[in-house]
């Protein structure tokens, strides 16, 4: 796990509780229209189904409500910005758990139990509460955060497994992921030469070399937010990105492909 030494930006609790409550909100609409040929269509993360995506989305969010309804550890162990680069240790294990889940009730029914059981669990709970996790234990404000990354980027799974659907992604929701994914690349590949904006909602600076104090940077990366999503989590490519002109990049230091994707 790469370490943050950038310190992590500050998020409005109240809007990123209110984003994955919504999100999710607009993930079981989606679901609960599915017919059962939908439900069986492939999807681009190797054997899952529609229905394992699914599940996932709601193991990913009720695992707020099961951390907090476990003793609260003793001690504070992973910062925001480290969490990103520890999702690929446990890959395995998720996809077995998502796989058991999947096939333990319908759909409706996990997307039902999960939002009553989150709901209740958050009324309650301050912002410090530390919430055990697969990679240690995080505050629950900044494991929120987290949540956002997981709706969104599987929200896009779902679009691309069923065109035509079309789940819109909260904005605070989007942000949110947006600026978690850039912060990780700025902790990945610290430095000042490389300007990369993703408007409306992050510009961060990267990649050792000459620090760029004012006027036009030399070396600038733009892309749009899922764009930027899909390069951090492995879902698009860079050289391809660009050829679709996706992304802009110029520069003899705005090459990123040798650090993407971020996560597994």
């Amino acid at each position: 796990m790469s370490p943050a030494k950038k310190r992590a930006r500050t998020y409005d609790s109240a809007k990123i509780r209110t984003a994955v409550l919504a999100q999710f909100a607009l993930v079981r609409a989606a679901v609960a229209g599915l017919t059962d040929e939908q439900l069986g269509a492939p999807t681009r993360l190797g054997d899952w189904t529609v229905r394992e995506l699914a599940a996932h989305c709601t193991m990913a969010v009720g695992a707020v409500a099961r951390g907090l309804e476990m003793p609260e550890p003793q001690k504070h162990e992973l910062p925001l910005l480290d969490w990103p680069f520890g999702t690929v240790t446990e890959s395995a294990a998720i996809a077995d758990g998502t796989r058991e889940l999947a096939a333990s009730a319908p759909p409706a029914d996990l997307f039902a139990r999960t939002t009553a059981r989150i709901e209740e669990a958050l009324a309650a709970a301050p912002d410090t509460r530390l919430v055990p996790t697969r990679f240690g234990a995080m505050t629950l404000a900044d494991f929120l955060v987290t949540r956002t990354v997981e709706l969104v980027v599987h929200t896009d799974d779902l679009n691309d497994a069923l065109p035509g659907l079309d789940v819109p992604c909260d904005r605070q929701a989007l942000a949110a992921c947006t600026r978690l994914l850039a912060d990780a690349l700025a902790v990945k590949a610290p430095g000042a030469s490389t300007e990369v904006r993703i408007p409306p909602f992050a510009v961060v600076q990267c990649v050792e070399g000459p620090r760029h104090t004012r006027g036009t940077p030399p070396n600038v990366v733009e892309t749009d937010p899922l764009t930027w999503i899909r390069l951090a989590t492995g879902r698009a490519e860079w050289r391809a990105a660009l050829d679709d002109a996706k992304v802009s990049a110029s520069g003899e230091r705005a090459d990123l492909s040798k650090l993407l994707p971020l996560m597994g």
